[in-house]
């Protein structure tokens, strides 16, 4: 039995159903799972573990509902710098063909790293090709060193070139081939127990690079395993062309006829989505990986998302890839869903003072995708929110820093509005994976060392 107490905070943030913010609170957690919140005076005064937050604002651990881990090894490369979507997947693609297991293993690690550094403690990975033996293995065992929770994506791709697909044919896989192994990771890694570190996710990459016949195949033996199902849709304007012309129907309706409309889906990005599939996305409970930086970055659109949140629609952040964003920071990604957001509102063209004038997120409705709405997405109920029975997982920034100076009227909003800063604690399960600034679980220099070594191997040997 181990027990954490958390005392003297500024400010708790609990993004529960009633959004309590709380002074003069303590936090008793027990095991891994939040025990007590309430008045100080009324909850134990020692525990295995005292961290006192005194100046600090605490917040639920922030969920990452999208990301490819592996592409930490080509951030800012060059050739990929100015292209949209299909442009950049092709100057990529013959590097990302070079990784090896212990690339996908160091490259795992990294951005789990600084998600953590970043207030993250839940990641969904999206990986989807498996060159030179690698598995999505090698990811959960990189995973399992850094403490945080991992919903692991067994990504695949089918559809190469010479069969109309997007991907050179020296990554696909049969699709046989990719539906073993997609069995054999559940029944061996896929724990859905409350608490869990690790679910195991069905997750064909796209509609143009896998076939009709896997994404069907999928989804029956996700529903037959009973774990979630995900895949890019509706990036970009050109996959409307791409599935128009080959399926004869654009994406969302695309995902009806292969069975992937439900509330055990969600999808990355959403951005070339009408109101009638928005609709539908609210009706059938289907959620969404919003991408902001990656959206910008690639030139892709701004997504719908205050129309999303008007329908209910689940809705959770993703950093993308860090080769379409080159960062793993979530609190960053909050500020840019905020201020993407108020940009698209500004768009649409109502003036800011007119009574039917669209509304602009809010700081606090931005942190709340990035934490519940995120847990919603991923089908958690144990994590999102600072509640008794949840498991402890949160952050904490000590407000005394110069990036704060005289935006303390309100720390809620400060940490949105004022320029991101990383996390001085972030602990996951009880367990501090990040403590004053630092992360705890290998030495980040020495392992950028390594990153960097593999990262260069790659891009000498693509070139």
């Amino acid at each position: 039995m181990s027990t954490l107490l958390i005392k003297n905070a500024a400010i708790i943030v609990t993004m529960d159903k009633a959004d309590r913010e709380l002074t003069d609170t303590a936090i008793f957690c027990r095991d891994g799972f939040i025990e007590q919140i309430g008045p100080a005076a009324e909850l134990p005064q020692e525990a295995d573990e005292v961290l006192d937050l005194r100046d600090h604002i605490v917040l639920p651990g922030m969920i990452n509902t999208h990301h490819h881990f592996y592409q930490t090894l080509t951030r800012a490369l060059p050739g990929a710098q100015n292209a949209n979507l299909f442009n950049w997947l092709k100057t990529l693609y013959p590097i990302w063909a070079r990784m090896t297991p212990e690339d996908i293993y160091l490259s795992t690690q990294t951005a789990l790293a600084e998600l953590a550094l970043s207030g993250c403690t839940t990641a969904s990975d999206h990986l989807y090709l498996f060159p030179n033996g690698s598995r999505l293995d090698d990811e959960i065992e990189g995973a399992a060193t850094t403490g945080l929770r991992l919903h692991a994506s067994r990504g695949s791709m089918s559809l190469g070139e010479s069969q109309g697909g997007l991907p050179p044919d020296s990554v696909v896989d049969s699709e046989e081939s990719i539906l073993k192994d997609s069995e054999r990771l559940i029944q061996r890694y896929h724990d859905p127990s409350p608490g869990s570190k690790l679910h195991i996710v069905l997750a064909p990459c796209s509609p143009f690079s896998v076939s009709t016949e896997l994404m069907c195949e999928s989804a029956i033996m996700a529903r037959k395993y009973n774990v979630h199902l995900h895949t890019h849709l509706a990036e970009t304007e050109d996959e409307d062309d791409f599935c128009l012309e080959k399926f004869g129907h654009k994406p969302v309706a695309y995902m009806q006829t292969v069975d992937w409309i439900g509330d055990d889906v969600w999808f990355a990005h959403s951005v070339w989505v009408n109101d009638a599939e928005t609709d539908l996305y609210a009706q059938h409970g289907c959620g969404v990986a919003h991408c902001p930086s990656s959206n910008m970055r690639l030139a892709s659109g701004i997504a719908p998302v205050m129309s999303m949140l008007g329908k209910g629609i689940k809705l959770g952040l993703g950093v993308d890839g860090s080769a379409s964003n080159d960062s793993s920071h979530m609190l960053n990604e909050v500020r840019q869903a905020m201020l993407l957001a108020r940009l698209n509102s500004g768009i649409k063209g109502a003036s800011r003072s007119a009574p039917d004038a669209p509304p602009l997120m809010t700081a606090r409705q931005a942190l709340s995708i990035a934490t519940r709405g995120g847990a919603s997405v991923l089908g958690r109920t144990d994590i999102g929110s600072l509640e008794v029975g949840k498991c402890a997982d949160f952050f904490a920034i000590d407000l005394n820093k110069l990036d704060y100076a005289g935006a303390l009227q309100d720390p809620v909003a400060a940490i949105v509005f004022c320029a991101p800063v990383k996390a001085d604690y972030t602990v996951v399960g009880g367990d501090i994976i990040v403590r004053q600034g630092v992360f705890t679980k290998f030495d980040t220099l020495a392992h950028a060392r390594a990153h960097n070594a593999a990262s260069q191997r790659l891009v000498q040997i693509n070139n």
